[in-house]
């Protein structure tokens, strides 16, 4: 005979495949379940959460009509259109460990395997519906942001039910942290983790202790987790955010790549490897990972224009900082493949003036300056109001580069000054590479492009003092350009026979960016002419 809690649950089954959801009604209406629902596609699971309330989710991860299962979930999530006391289990055949992280990352309550037995299946859902039913006031107060009186709750059923031990002391645990207890909320961990290793302990702990500035402590702690598989995910994106926070961005950089290696699809992590990227000026690596962005946010509760634009965007600054035609030529390719498609995803959305800066920006990288100034010089100019600080951050730097550095200036200083009254919009890390951009471009008149072509110039010609200054200026904005480092080193060098003192910090900059990725056979062998002559002089610089 059915149990009440069968009867009653109502579950939707999310499933494309006629025969697994088929099995699935049948299995599950064999154990009393009565109230099932279906969806085979995303938007139909999202439309009768709109409506209906359900108690439990098994959800296929594998669903090919725009969305799959874990979009899906995320913008339920997020969107709220499932409380916190609803189960979801996910299903899935693939295993990958892209896969697997992603998935666990957004916390479903069990991730099951294909194929599974109905045993299986049964064991799950009736465990997953008796706790969430169980503690079912708990989540409702957490759902309505109402922590304290949850805490309440959280302590009486530690009391009473030592079953749910502790997902009950995971959930106070989170609480306090949402609160800002932090000291309550590292003294409760420590505590926990005294009667046993948790590894969700261990997060909250370090959580607390970057809280309270606690960071060497909380470097400690992370290190140690890298080494144990299930918690160096987290422990990769911790270290990322605590390196921001400490302006450490060549280390966040480091652990957020690591972090995004592991799982790809955490659109937030990849925005932020993005701007550290930037502030590092590793064009390539801002632009692999905006391209990665465009393309897992697609059909995602994260698509929207900007992606498109700012992919797009991003190519044109690497393509901006290389001097390798054919990569030129590819990026200039997949950039109006970009706008192509931000056109295609969303017909009726009015970015003209952006797109008009994109392909400004174009000409000007292929060396179309006329056309390039064309566009720029049609633009509104009365239109002052910022909508969108990537376009405007866009708009600054096509200014600039086309010799319009008054405006460039001036737009730099509103976006900036935009941001410090709306910090919600962006945050700090990306506010700093807006001023690291102003300063630079306030300092270096001329464009990335022109810059390396005026140093090479100069070198050609002989005149020394002009080029170091060129090289100089060049590799503060592209240090990752081999080339520059290798002409700069170059110049630094003949700048030492000539009797000026050698820079040797500066050059230890440049023989660490050259050693960072191999290189082409003809700049390998002058490398090692240099470096020969840097040993006559008795220099090192490693």
């Amino acid at each position: 005979m059915p149990t009440k809690t069968n009867a009653s649950a109502k579950i939707l089954i999310v499933e494309e495949q006629p025969l697994a959801q088929s099995y699935m009604k049948q299995s599950l209406e064999r154990l009393g379940f009565r109230q099932l629902r279906f969806a085979d596609h995303a938007n139909s699971a999202k439309e009768q959460c709109l409506h209906e309330p359900f108690d439990l989710i098994v959800c296929s991860f594998n669903l090919s009509k725009q969305q799959d299962g874990y979009q899906l979930y995320e913008e339920l999530r997020v969107k709220q259109l499932i409380k916190s006391s609803t189960g979801f289990i996910f299903i899935s055949a693939e295993t990958s460990g892209s896969l697997v992280h992603s998935v666990l990352e957004l916390q479903p309550d069990d991730f099951l395997v294909k194929p599974f037995t109905v045993q299986e299946l049964t064991t799950r859902i009736e465990r997953i519906l008796k706790r969430k039913s169980d503690l079912q006031t708990i989540y409702n107060f957490i759902d309505d942001g109402n922590d304290s009186k949850a805490l309440k709750y959280i302590d009486a059923a530690l009391h009473k039910n030592k079953n749910y031990s502790p997902i009950l002391l995971r959930l106070k645990g989170d609480a306090l942290l949402r609160l800002n207890r932090n000291q309550e909320a590292k003294d409760f961990f420590k505590s926990v983790l005294d009667i046993q290793k948790f590894a969700w302990a261990k997060v909250g702990l370090v959580e607390a202790l970057i809280n309270n500035n606690e960071h060497i402590l909380a470097q400690r702690m992370l290190k140690t987790m890298l080494e144990r598989q299930e918690t160096r995910l987290i422990a990769l994106d911790l270290l990322g955010r605590l390196e921001i926070k400490l302006n450490q961005y060549e280390l966040a950089q480091e652990f957020l790549s690591q972090a995004v290696e592991i799982a790809p699809r955490n659109i937030s992590r990849q925005k932020s490897l993005s701007t550290v990227s930037l502030l590092n000026h590793d064009y390539e690596k801002s632009y692999l990972t905006q391209r990665d962005i465009a393309t897992y946010a697609k059909y995602s509760i994260h698509d929207n224009p900007d992606i498109y634009l700012n992919a797009a965007r991003a190519g044109i600054d690497f393509a901006l900082t290389t001097d390798q035609t054919d990569q030129i030529q590819r990026i200039s390719r997949q950039t109006n493949q970009y706008i192509n498609d931000l056109k295609s995803q969303f017909p009726n959305n009015v970015n003209q003036a952006q797109i008009d800066v994109l392909n400004a920006r174009l000409h000007y990288l292929k060396d179309e300056h006329t056309k390039a100034k064309r566009l720029i010089e049609q633009l509104d100019e009365d239109d002052t109001q910022i909508r969108s600080v990537d376009g405007a951050l866009d708009k600054a730097k096509a200014f600039h580069e086309l010799g319009f550095h008054h405006k460039a200036q001036h737009l730099f200083g509103q976006i900036i000054a935009h941001c410090e009254r709306h910090p919600s919009i962006k945050d700090t890390s990306y506010l700093r590479y807006i001023q690291q951009q102003q300063s630079e471009r306030r300092d270096i008149k001329l464009g990335p492009k022109e810059l390396n072509n005026h140093a090479v110039n100069q070198f050609n010609q002989g005149k020394l003092n002009t080029a170091l200054e060129a090289f100089t200026q060049a590799f503060r904005v592209m240090p990752r350009n081999q080339s520059i480092a290798l002409n700069l080193l170059q110049c630094l060098l003949d700048a030492t026979k000539e009797g000026r003192s050698f820079n040797l910090d500066l050059a230890k900059k440049c023989y660490a960016s050259l050693s960072k990725a191999p290189l082409p056979a003809d700049q390998a062998q002058r490398l090692d002419k240099i470096l020969h002559k840097a040993k006559e002089f008795k220099l090192n610089l490693s």
